[in-house]
């Protein structure tokens, strides 16, 4: 099925039910389109909100086996391109979300009201949502593709934004273990513990050891990880406590090139554990089909070590008045490992460990109120970061196979390091204003943002200064209209300041002389978006049509000039502007209690708007598509439900994807199709519940490149020689089994 029939036949279905609607009577009470017709085990479209938004609920969360990253499920919500080069959406170096043709680094995220950052893998703000939550205790997502609301806690959201929220404990004691196995070795044991609600307090405390093989290549995925959360409250007030840690070890999988893929096929990986062969390739002996110093190095690892903890205090001051405080700590340890011959360690030994090292401490205040009044709710907070990064690049050398997993100290040889210190200042004022007796829905505010980044260059040659962005008015407005029952229209325009990154890639990540050449002259990134759409729930289906255009100004760009491994200096620009149009659809069809069918499609254009000058080199990019931004994306998925039996299976497709600015080079096409089937018994000897299930991914076995741009893009690579590909996991198998009492 091509492009064009996809796209016309999932319109048609989301059109189907506007055409039946047209024939019905509109005699509708105010409150049939404010209040939204659930279907039980999905609701997605967004009813009551005056923008794009799609939510995923529990039932959505927990289809998908054990472990599996909120960001894998979000993929099947219309605009969203997620991929990652392990089953469970969880291998950071791999993992990229893009939404609407902007990359991660442009969305924002926050788990329960908590800035996650841009949940990049060289993070300097944040920390990705599989470290901050275990999987089984978050309850449920949301995603406005288009603007997140406007007191979300993020600086970098020009795109979309994604809230997490984790489950409230449970008012009864209880106890639930799971046990999950599966290909290549994997295993995942969970506890956790519901205290039960006494005295108007609650808790839970859960913990996690998951562990699993390499599909490919050598080498272990091992995650300890621990959540706990405390409710106290009383009929005006509630004060809640999160904590979470997280210790994760990865083995990272080898990039590819086209080029390398085509001459050393899909299952191709770094050295490990075959230390003599990395040895001669280093000595340039190369054997089998290598030929390049590039196509293998002997091993790279990841290591992050994270601490969260936040309190929020809730008081409904009175019937009019309610009042948050959110506190908020967070630190983190991180380093990226690579066994590399960029650096020898002695004539015996010509490989060294490269490392890029990360440490994080922040903290932060979020005070906010909510005032209603006659027709009017008025609301508004501020929100105060400050963040102390750290980023260094060290040699340390070898003497044997380093096949111990640790974090090293002491380096050999220092190249760099840096601090950064970041102050984020961000408030907000908006007005919910209800008309018509809620048929008519008007959401009206502004935002104001200024962060400032120092850096501190400690060693090495990298720049140090200081850089701001700052807009102090960012408007947001968007109105809903009830038609008649279960159907609403929706529009919004938003404009976003993306704040200037430290860390690794940002600004500062070129020489003194270069920073403050550009510094005086560079302008953040920032967006304006506009979108209109309708909403159709009835108990038989839900439906959705959203329309979008986004103008994204002040493009920056840090254009590599050498192999990523090697990590030289880049040049940092504004490059001009990029312009996305599209649409997105959905459509959820109950075909019986037992069945349900869900769909989702988007098509969406993002070309560059501008050529640019690299030097005194023009280089022609205007019209051209986005990076890694795909044009068509349609999901489908068949669930059936029947007493303790569930069974789904749901198949997605992900159009071709560009991975240099010029589209000389590109990605082809490719579907997906995942499965699970489980049986659940209630009350069966001492448990309350038993459930059985089996998860398949990647059912038909599909060879495929998942993640583009491991290692950044490039201008123009005809020939596919940049190693910035991750291939696909293949076909897997796992079993899992949960116990309640």
């Amino acid at each position: 099925m091509n492009r064009t029939h996809l796209l016309a036949l999932s319109i048609a279905l989301a059109l189907q039910p506007a055409l039946v609607l047209a024939n019905t009577s509109a005699d509708t009470s105010a409150a049939s389109s404010a209040d939204p017709l659930q279907l039980d085990a999905i609701s997605v479209i967004g009813e009551g909100e005056t923008r794009q938004v799609q939510k995923l609920s529990p039932a959505d969360l927990q289809r998908s086996a054990p472990g599996t990253s909120p960001l894998k499920v979000m993929s099947r919500l219309p605009g969203v391109n997620f991929t990652s080069s392990d089953p469970f959406g969880a291998y950071e170096w791999s993992t990229r979300i893009t939404v609407r043709g902007f990359n991660q680094n442009q969305l924002g995220f926050t788990l329960d009201g908590i800035p996650l950052g841009d949940m990049s893998y060289g993070n300097h703000n944040g920390l990705h949502i599989s470290r901050a939550a275990l999987s089984e205790n978050i309850d449920r997502v949301e995603l406005a593709q288009g603007a997140g609301g406007i007191s979300t806690a993020s600086t970098s959201n020009l795109g979309g934004t994604a809230q997490f929220f984790t489950r409230a404990p449970s008012l009864d004691p209880g106890l639930r273990v799971s046990q999950m196995v599966g290909s290549d070795s994997t295993t995942r044991s969970f506890l956790s513990i519901d205290t039960g609600e006494r005295k108007g307090v609650s808790a839970f405390v859960s913990g996690v050891y998951a562990s699993t093989d390499k599909w490919k290549g050598d080498g272990p995925q091992e995650q300890w990880q621990f959540n706990g959360k405390a409710v106290m409250a009383s009929e005006q007030w509630m004060l809640t406590a999160y904590a979470a840690t997280s210790r994760r070890q990865e083995t990272d999988y080898g990039d590819l090139s086209l080029e390398s893929q085509r001459r050393l096929g899909w299952d191709w990986d770094n050295y490990a554990p075959d230390w003599q062969r990395a040895l001669n390739a280093a000595r340039g002996q190369y054997s089998g089909a290598v030929n390049s110093l590039d196509d293998a190095y002997y091993l790279g690892r990841g290591l992050r070590d994270d601490d969260l903890a936040a309190l929020t205090f809730d008081w409904q001051a009175s019937d009019a008045l309610a009042v948050q405080l959110l506190g908020y700590y967070h630190r983190n340890d991180g380093q990226g490992q690579w066994a590399t011959p960029y650096r020898a360690s002695s004539t015996a030994v010509p490989i060294s460990i490269r490392t890029t090292e990360y440490d994080i401490e922040r903290s932060g205040v979020i005070p906010s109120l909510s005032l209603a009044l006659d027709g009017h709710t008025v609301s508004a907070g501020v929100w105060r970061e400050n963040n102390v990064h750290g980023l260094q690049r060290n040699f340390y050398d070898l003497t044997a196979a380093p096949d111990r997993i640790f974090f090293y100290r002491d380096p050999d040889l220092r190249v760099f390091r840096q601090r950064f210190d970041i102050e984020t200042s961000q408030y907000w004022l908006t007005d919910r204003i209800d008309l018509m007796d809620g048929r008519l829905s008007a959401d009206v505010g502004f935002k104001g943002t200024e962060v400032e980044v120092v850096s501190t260059n400690l060693i090495g040659s990298r720049a140090g200064g200081r850089i701001v962005a700052k807009d102090s008015f960012l408007p947001q407005a968007g109105l809903r209209f009830g038609l008649g029952e279960g159907s609403e229209l929706f529009a919004s325009y938003t404009e976003n300041l993306s704040a200037f990154r430290g860390g690794v890639n940002g600004p500062f990540s070129t020489s003194q002389t270069a920073f403050n050449t550009f510094a005086a002259t560079l302008e953040p990134e920032t967006s304006d978006t506009l979108e209109l759409g309708v909403r159709l729930s009835t108990d038989a289906y839900k439906a959705s049509l959203a329309v979008y255009t986004v103008d994204f100004q002040n493009r920056l760009l840090a254009i590599a000039r050498c192999a990523g491994i090697v990590g030289c200096p880049s040049s940092f620009a504004n490059v001009g502007d990029v312009r996305s149009t599209g649409a997105e659809t959905t459509f959820v069809l109950r075909a019986s209690d037992s069945i349900e069918w869900f769909n989702s499609l988007s098509y969406n254009r993002s070309e560059y708007r501008s050529d640019y000058l690299d030097g005194s080199t023009v280089v022609p990019v205007r019209g051209k598509r986005v990076v890694d931004a795909p044009e068509l994306l349609f999901a489908s998925e068949l669930s059936y439900r029947s007493g303790g039996l569930e069974a789904h299976i749901g198949g997605k497709f992900t159009d071709e994807r560009f991975i240099t600015y010029t589209n000389d080079s590109k990605v082809e096409d490719f579907w997906l199709v995942d499965a699970g089937v489980s049986y659940s018994w209630d009350d069966l000897a001492m448990f309350e519940s038993v459930k059985l299930g089996l998860s398949i991914n990647n059912l038909l076995d599909k060879d495929y490149f998942a993640t583009v741009g491991s290692n950044g893009f490039v201008t123009s690579d005809p020939q596919g020689l940049n190693y910035t590909l991750q291939s696909g996991a293949p076909r897997q198998f796992f079993l899992s089994l949960d116990l309640r009492y």
